[in-house]
């Protein structure tokens, strides 16, 4: 067992509750695109079922899935463009609503202390949006430039549950796998970090209480090897990584 020496954090919803505020932003835009391109929505989206649907997508991704579904395209000017919209209006959300998840500044001052990790965010977001989120609750000063996108930092974009942001994070910080320790709190985060081989901690705590067993159940099936409801519970849950028992 490698020791392990860099914690690599999903963004939305585990350092930072932003995604219901992504997603009522979303609704509205995908809304507008579905009614432009004359799609057959049941009902239109709202932020929350979306949100259901589609939690640890980026928008780039989600498009993508309702492509295929409603049988509909855009060019690739036109989902640029709404990509950009969509990230704007994100943002403006954000930083005026965005708070960090119960517990996580903690958890975060206590590993910068002592001195043993190193830290980055690795997420589907778009940079800016992952910036913006970290800047606004306080926590940018514990990672640096190792802030990493699957929507902007890698040569095509794309999102989890694919794993190339977590080998494009593992390689420019010059780790193996076996050095990592992913934290996520979605089905295709999880996956993502289980598919770059990294040992996952699954977070279920921004989901609702009648929801979170149905989700520890769902992040342990994608592969994460210990699930906390509580960043209180951090600690435990990485120390049983460390010593191999998980």
């Amino acid at each position: 067992m490698g020791k392990i020496n860099t914690i690599l954090f999903d963004c939305d919803n585990t350092l930072v509750l932003s995604e219901e505020l992504a997603f009522e932003g979303c609704a509205d835009l995908i809304n507008e695109i579905s009614a432009a391109k004359g799609v057959p929505l049941e009902q239109p989206f709202t932020g929350e079922t979306l949100l259901t649907e589609f939690v640890g997508q980026n928008f780039r991704g989600m498009m993508k899935s309702l492509q295929e579904r409603y049988q509909f395209s855009l060019s690739a000017d036109e989902l640029d463009g709404y990509v950009r919209r969509e990230e704007d209006v994100v943002i403006d959300k954000i930083k005026a609503k965005g708070r960090a998840c119960e517990g996580v500044d903690a958890e975060l001052a206590k590993l910068a202390a002592s001195g043993k990790y190193h830290m980055a965010v690795v997420s589907s977001s778009a940079l800016r949006r992952v910036q913006a989120s970290i800047d606004r609750v306080g926590q940018a000063k514990y990672f640096g430039t190792d802030v990493f996108s699957a929507a902007t930092s890698l040569p095509t974009p794309t999102s989890k549950p694919d794993p190339a942001i977590y080998l494009h994070a593992m390689k420019t910080l010059d780790k193996q796998p076996a050095e990592c320790v992913a934290v996520e709190d979605s089905k295709s985060g999880t996956l993502s970090g289980t598919r770059a081989g990294i040992k996952v901690i699954g977070y279920v705590g921004p989901y609702k209480v009648d929801e979170q067993d149905e989700m520890v159940k769902v992040l342990t099936e994608a592969g994460a090897v210990v699930v906390m409801r509580h960043w209180s519970e951090f600690d435990s849950c990485l120390a049983k990584i460390e010593s191999g028992s998980v």
